[in-house]
């Protein structure tokens, strides 16, 4: 009789103690198997015998250096779902699965299953004949899917590129960014559908199609591979492919009031969201409902109906799959259209004038706001008869329409309040028409020094602010710093680090502007004339969370401003730097930076050693900058993820919740705050089940120390006037914006126009979404007494923002 191989003695017992944990991984164990009964089919389609040694040490391996995790349990549930002929692959499939579900128990167990989806990739690579890294750019040439360009670098270089690929890098991911990238980003066969290139074979196909020598390409590669810099998923999708589109964000001016001109916009956003662009478009300069139509002697159905055929658009051109279609559609509020512009995501009303995949975004003038604050009247306006207003800011914006208004070409007045109102209650009930501010985007802009060059919205995130006009697209390409890669070996912030990937990337940036390819022309044209790219960071949070900062403190607001300061220098000497190598963009005579200022300046903030600033002014006005625009701070939702950070600069929103997105479900949990329960002796299962049904906070957990909840507190548990104030302590750096998330449990109108009221008087440029909670949830459970809810008093809107505005420190969401 064959005995059982002694592994599966160890194996079995447990499975047989606790059935369930055949259950947990979506099989029956009916009885233990033994190696003689079944057999497994290999990638190769062969036949052998199981061997369950070489499921446990597989395991094991991928254990190395991961001290908190057991790997039998993984190996034991992977065991239990054998069956005679099961696939290697599905079996290695189950033990990914099997330790991502233990992510929540243990953080470690996200970095196992992160090494044994590296190892389940490389063998679909390289069970396609494919071994180095030259192997693979040959394959993907061959099914036409890399471009020329790159095959010929890389074929010249082959060996020292080879020779430079790490795979150990691939040691650093998390479960849940190594997926993202597996599912979404590396390069497919079209027919098989199996990857041709490992994760760090990505890595370096992405800096050797970015750079122009082998040492540029092996230090980009570095900081890609050690996740320390990613560039935005354009660039990350499309590098040295056969359509190289690498741009982020694209700003289209409103179109034209004509037929033709509206139609003409609809063939551009199809261009540019089918690769991969996310778009921004204004409507202002099309007239409204009721206008009269002089060719056909009728009147206008207005923007609605134009902004419908925009929505079924934008859903089709889904971006081949790899993403959805987005735009945002932007509207001054002087417009006589915007109350059914502000209707267009509700939920109830006539579909036929609803859309459901636009985003929308209010374009502010001051005027406005000061009229709320005044609880003033405020004018609308057909833009037939005012198509002047588009292109006006500040104080010619105003002369222009308190003229308009004098002359009686309004077409209705409305109280301001109302208005600002029913905004208000378009972000509490969709999170949408975001809130940004047109004349401090212009007047802290360096393109707007010339009249004519206006800035007419931002983008789809929020943090673009570029000139448009009929005759120039505007385009971004964005990357983002890692923060949290950025330290030194004692654990202090690394400023000479941050320096050093700041040089790196911004040279990368200017050089997508000449790779790119350009879906329609005016996008070749605007970018060429201004170069302008959008630098921008991350990880953010995991910085304070690594220094063991409250997220609000004096010291965490002093950080979050030194290193904006330390980043935007760099980014403009970089710039210098490249302006005499290559020559400075052609329209820098028309910049603020040809006279010397910089963005501080319009925010009155003089920062830290003048002296090196003044040096760096006089170069600028001696040699010119190689970009217009360098600074802007993306949501990085999906390079966070992959990079294994949080996102952008906001702080956290749970300690321990679930993520959906493209590629699954994935249980996500602050590694951070799990070590310090640890060393308390504190992380514990009842400890997760009370973190659990506080749906991710620990505030009031009393065996926790203060000092910890002060720290990991949530984006829900952090005043909002503290975001406010740290983002605009940053914008005197940010030449372009940040895509700011404010952050309300239950929103309230009179809350929320007190707290967005704040952000105008703090001189934010823009606002992206509000985020709110479920009406419905579990209701959070915390050891000690539950604190007693007060019932708020009711207002109507109008008399919840006169409340707000007249006590502004009455506002809880600014406290």
């Amino acid at each position: 009789m064959t005995q059982t191989p002694p592994v599966l003695d160890a194996v079995a017992e447990p499975i047989a103690k606790d059935p369930a944990t055949a259950a947990d991984a979506g099989f029956l164990l009916t009885s233990p198997p033994t190696a003689t009964a079944m057999s497994v089919t290999k990638r190769n389609g062969a036949r052998e015998p199981v061997d369950l040694n070489k499921i446990v040490r597989a395991i094991q391996r991928s254990c190395e250096g991961l001290h908190a995790i057991d790997p039998m349990r993984v190996a034991t549930r992977t065991i239990s779902g054998l069956y005679d002929g099961a696939s290697t692959r599905e079996l290695d499939e189950l033990s990914i699965r099997t330790s991502a579900l233990l992510t929540a128990e243990e953080p470690e167990y996200s970095r196992l299953a992160a090494r044994l989806l590296a190892a389940y990739i490389t063998k679909e690579v390289t069970n396609q004949e494919i071994h180095a890294f030259s192997q693979s750019i040959s394959r993907g040439h061959e099914v036409g899917l890399i471009n020329e360009r790159l095959l010929h670098f890389v074929q010249t270089n082959a060996r020292k590129l080879n020779d430079a690929l790490d795979a150990s890098l691939d040691l650093q991911f998390d479960y849940f960014g190594l997926r993202t990238l597996y599912d979404r980003y590396l390069l497919r066969h079209p027919h098989t559908r199996k990857v041709i290139e490992t994760p760090q074979q990505f890595f370096l196909r992405i800096a050797c199609a970015l750079s122009e020598d082998v040492p540029e390409a092996l230090a980009l590669y570095r900081r890609m591979g050690n996740l320390d810099y990613l560039p935005s998923s354009p660039t990350l999708f499309n590098s040295g492919t056969t359509h190289e589109q690498l741009s982020s964000c694209f700003l289209l001016d409103s179109p034209q009031d004509s037929l033709e001109s509206i139609y003409q916009k609809y063939g551009d956003i199809a261009q540019l969201s089918k690769f991969s662009g996310g778009i921004g478009v204004s409507y202002t300069r099309v007239r409204s409902r009721g206008s009269l139509i002089k060719s056909t002697n009728g009147h206008s159905n207005g923007i609605v109906p134009w902004l419908k055929t925009l929505d079924s658009s934008v859903a089709a051109v889904n971006q081949g799959g790899k993403r959805k279609g987005a735009a945002c559609v932007y509207l001054e509020p002087w417009h006589a259209d915007v109350e059914e512009f502000l209707e267009l995501r509700d939920n109830t009303g006539d579909e036929a004038r609803r859309t459901h995949n636009l985003n929308l975004a209010n374009w502010i003038p001051d005027l406005f706001m000061r009229r709320v604050e005044s609880d003033g009247d405020w004018s609308m306006f057909d833009p037939r008869v005012v198509p002047e207003f588009t292109d006006l800011f500040g104080e010619a914006f105003e002369r222009a329409y308190e003229q308009a208004e004098a002359q009686g070409k309004a077409v209705r007045k409305v109280k301001a309040r109302d208005l600002y109102a029913r905004m208000m209650r378009t972000l509490a009930q969709t999170g949408n028409g975001w809130m940004t501010f047109k004349d401090k985007c212009n007047r802290a802009s360096n393109q707007t020094l010339r009249a004519g060059n206006v800035i007419h919205l931002s983008n789809l995130c929020t943090e673009i602010l570029e000139v448009t006009s009929a005759e120039e697209t505007a385009v971004c390409n964005l990357g983002s710093i890692n923060l949290g890669r950025h330290f030194d070996a004692d654990g202090w912030f690394d400023f000479d680090k941050l320096a050093e990937t700041v040089r790196l990337a911004v040279r990368q940036l200017d050089r997508v502007i000449d790779l790119n390819f350009y879906p329609i022309e005016s996008a070749r044209r605007g970018n060429l004339r201004w170069r302008p790219v959008g630098l921008g960071v991350m990880g953010l949070q995991d910085v304070f969370f690594r220094l063991r900062l409250p997220f609000d403190s004096a010291e965490a607001r002093a950080l979050s401003n030194k290193i904006a300061e330390t980043v935007y220098f760099h980014a403009l000497e970089t710039s210098v730097e490249l302006a005499q190598e290559r020559g400075k963009h052609p329209s820098f005579a028309d910049t603020r930076a040809a006279e010397g200022e910089l963005q501080f300046d319009a925010w009155g903030v003089v920062p830290e050693n003048a002296e090196r600033w003044d040096g760096l002014r006089q170069r600028i006005r001696q040699h010119g900058l190689r970009n217009s625009l360098l600074i802007a701070i993306a949501p990085t939702a999906t390079i966070a993820s992959i990079a294994g950070c949080y996102e952008c600069v906001e702080p956290q929103v749970s300690n321990l919740f679930k993520r959906e997105t493209l590629s699954g479900d994935f249980l996500q949990v602050n590694r951070y705050l799990v070590e310090e329960l640890k060393k308390l002796g504190l992380w514990t299962p009842e400890m997760r089940d009370t973190i659990k049904l506080a749906e991710g906070s620990i505030q009031g957990v009393a065996q926790i120390p203060e000092a910890l909840q002060l720290i990991y507190r949530t984006a829900w548990e952090v005043p909002m006037r503290s975001l406010i104030d740290m983002a605009a302590g940053r914008g005197a750096f940010i030449d372009q914006s940040a895509s700011l998330n404010l952050f309300m449990e239950s929103p309230n109108i009179g809350a929320m126009s007190s707290m967005y009221m704040y952000a105008w008087k703090q001189g934010i440029k823009t606002t992206y979404y509000l985020r709110s909670r479920p009406a419905t949830r579990i209701a959070k459970t915390t050891v000690g007494a539950a604190a007693a809810v007060t019932p708020k008093p009711e207002y109507t809107p109008s008399e919840a923002i006169a409340c707000s505005l007249e006590n502004p420190e009455a506002c809880e969401a600014c406290q």
